[in-house]
């Protein structure tokens, strides 16, 4: 460990590596104009209709490497033919289909578009990668009608339709962000990328929308996580998340079993109380290989080297006044009124 400064805080260290995953200004940019490319042809198939951002990039969450876009186009339905009960949605999707085909092709010569047998939205490859031998991120396109006798929208569920209200649920991130100062952004993408590294257990709505009534508020990143963290656990131990609109009927459906979601969530729980209570208690090195282990991604959040680990443990074991027992073996106690943060000013 370098002895000319002090090891860096376990919020420095998040703040740090928040920045190698956010998605890159040349990601962003390309996203935005093929996303804006989209809009205007669903604008030509389907004049008088209106276009909402989602996902990620409306968001502000998004992560690199970027793997998709998202957007939807509200389809005037003056004389009623399409609905639950009425006609479903794949002759609006085949003619978007058609139309982005059409408008698109010239610019993006590989385009593939594909409709038929999907759950809810068109999918666009572009096959046009921003950087030569690098992936290309997709777009989903949700064709949807106004629900006329209640909130939200009527989006697809492969031939018929489902109630959502994916225009709010934009509002309400939106709403979060500003008033955290983005640290709810922030901490979305941090876990958004646990999540990557560890199973992929929930899906990314399901992570915000936990996130949105888990009252996150602006402060250190560490502290958004952890009280993240205590919400989802509790909340998915009496059901699975419900729609933070109250518009849908359906919760949010998890990627593995209950137990197995609760499992990996208590334990990236614990390493994180632990790692705030060694970085609290003047061990930043041993707090820090605990932040890295709950990430599980060295590229990401490096763990600290060996050295400095041994060197720090025997500091750790030599304390005259320890409160709580060896790093691998610390259980979570009652978290500190404050957690010491010190703000890089980082995007």
């Amino acid at each position: 460990m370098d002895t000319h400064r002090p090891y860096p805080t376990i919020e420095q260290v998040v703040n740090v590596a928040r920045t190698r995953i956010q998605v890159t200004d040349n990601e962003l940019g390309e996203a935005r104009a093929r996303r804006a490319a989209l809009a205007r042809a669903l604008h030509i198939a389907f004049p008088g209709s209106r276009h909402y951002f989602n996902g990620s990039i409306a968001h502000g969450d998004a992560l690199t490497p970027l793997t998709d876009v998202d957007l939807g186009i509200v389809v005037p339905n003056p004389l009623g033919l399409y609905g639950p009960g009425k006609k479903g949605p794949s002759d609006l999707q085949e003619h978007a289909a058609n139309i982005i085909r059409r408008e698109l092709a010239d610019q993006y010569p590989d385009l593939r578009i594909e409709f038929r047998d999907r759950k809810r939205s068109i999918l666009i490859r572009f096959r046009d990668p921003i950087r030569p031998g690098q992936p290309d991120f997709t777009a989903d396109v949700i064709i949807a009608i106004d629900n006329p006798s209640a909130d939200g929208l009527y989006i697809p569920r492969f031939t018929k339709w489902d109630r959502s209200h994916p225009e709010k649920h934009t509002q309400l991130i939106a709403d979060a962000n500003t008033r955290t100062h983005s640290v709810f952004a922030r901490t979305i993408r941090l876990l958004k990328h646990w999540n990557r590294m560890n199973g992929r257990t929930l899906c990314t709505w399901n992570i915000k929308a936990l996130a949105l009534d888990a009252g996150l508020a602006d402060g250190a990143l560490i502290t958004a996580m952890r009280t993240w963290f205590d919400y989802a656990i509790i909340s998915l131990q009496q059901g699975e998340t419900r729609d933070p609109a109250h518009v849908s009927d359906k919760p949010i459906s998890l990627n593995a079993t209950r137990a197995e979601v609760l499992r990996r969530l208590r334990d990236a729980s614990a390493r994180l109380e632990k790692a705030a209570e060694l970085d609290q208690a003047g061990f930043p090195v041993l707090a820090c290989k605990e932040l890295a282990d709950m990430f599980n991604d060295e590229h990401m959040l490096p763990s600290p080297s060996r050295a400095d680990v041994l060197r720090e443990g025997a500091r750790f074991y030599n304390a005259p006044a320890r409160t709580f027992g060896a790093p691998a073996l610390i259980t979570s106690t009652p978290r500190p009124t404050t957690t010491p943060v010190r703000s890089w000013g980082l995007r």
